[in-house]
């Protein structure tokens, strides 16, 4: 096989009290992008999008998870690379992830799958962090992997795929961009140590919320006392939206990744569709141009097309 195609994933990042460390795959938007082996060690990137990305390896963060991959192999081969952007950068759902995750998944597979799946992580953390300028995967975990994941540790990489009941996202992404680099700068350097032990209990009550398939648990877990006091401010409508979710029967969300995207669950398909509309009630009459989104956790992440 010379040459994939595949469909790269938008994913959530931080799950309201997992900085850093959590994330799950949405089922769309999807980025597009087909890869051809080549015979010269290098990466060709052509982007068929209005973004006006770099293609420079070094500076596109899919050239920069392959170069990654490349140093890592032996033959004389490298690679050409399409891409076709449905997920806008600086929108808070994973846009440098999934271009970053979805080359080095795509790659491997050209090779014989012969990098394991926290290999391939690593590789593409190494694109992502031209965006964010920190060595985090909680983004590129749940898009090569698909599903729920923890990120437990980055050096040595240590991720852990978690079990979930059904459960349905509601996202709107006001068309508004926030660099994730500039959302980090603004994060408290220190934290009262109050914040930091109710902050830890959420995220474990979460996971046990999680694989108990416990609603109400999960429900009650959705809280950030550190990130989201900060970063909300960013974010035209925020609490408004929230509230407006919540009263529509939504378990609990808020900032996806950086943001500006905001999501919530709901426990069925037909609630996160009330919550979108819901939010689209409150964004309308803003003038502000959004997209909205509903989705069941996506269980496999990266996928060919």
């Amino acid at each position: 096989m010379n040459e994939i195609t595949v469909l790269a994933p938008a994913t959530v990042a931080n799950v309201v009290c997992g900085f850093d460390c959590l994330g799950f795959c949405l089922e769309n938007p999807n980025d597009l992008m087909t890869l051809r082996l080549i015979d010269e060690k290098t990466v060709r990137i052509k982007h068929h999008d209005d973004y006006d990305l770099p293609t420079t390896i070094g500076e596109n963060v899919a050239g920069k998870a392959l170069l990654a991959l490349l140093e890592r192999v032996d033959e004389n081969l490298g690679f050409e690379v399409e891409i076709t952007k449905e997920i806008m950068p600086g929108s808070g759902i994973g846009s440098s992830a999934a271009s970053a995750a979805g080359a080095v998944v795509a790659a491997n597979k050209l090779l014989g799958e012969r990098f394991n799946p926290n290999e391939v992580i690593e590789m593409a953390m190494q694109g992502e962090m031209i965006a964010s300028g920190s060595k985090h995967a909680d983004n590129i975990a749940p898009c090569v992997l698909g599903g729920f994941t923890l990120v437990r540790s980055v050096e040595p990489m240590d991720v852990i795929s978690i079990e979930y009941p059904p459960l349905f996202a509601a996202v709107i992404h006001p068309q508004i961009e926030i660099k994730t680099s500039y959302a980090r700068e603004i994060l408290p350097k220190e934290v009262p140590l109050k914040s930091a032990i109710r902050q830890w209990a959420d995220v474990g009550s979460l996971i046990a919320g999680l694989q108990k398939g416990d609603y109400d648990l999960i429900s009650r877990s959705l809280q950030d006392f550190i990130v989201e006091p900060v970063r909300k401010t960013l974010i035209p409508c925020f609490d408004e939206v929230k509230k407006v979710s919540l009263e529509a029967g939504a378990l609990g969300g808020g900032i996806s990744g950086a943001g500006p995207s905001v999501f919530m669950f709901g426990q069925t398909r037909k609630i996160a569709e009330k919550i979108a509309e819901k939010m689209t009630d409150v964004y309308a009459p803003t003038g502000i141009e959004f997209k909205i989104y509903v989705s069941a956790i996506n269980c496999h992440g990266v996928r060919t097309q």
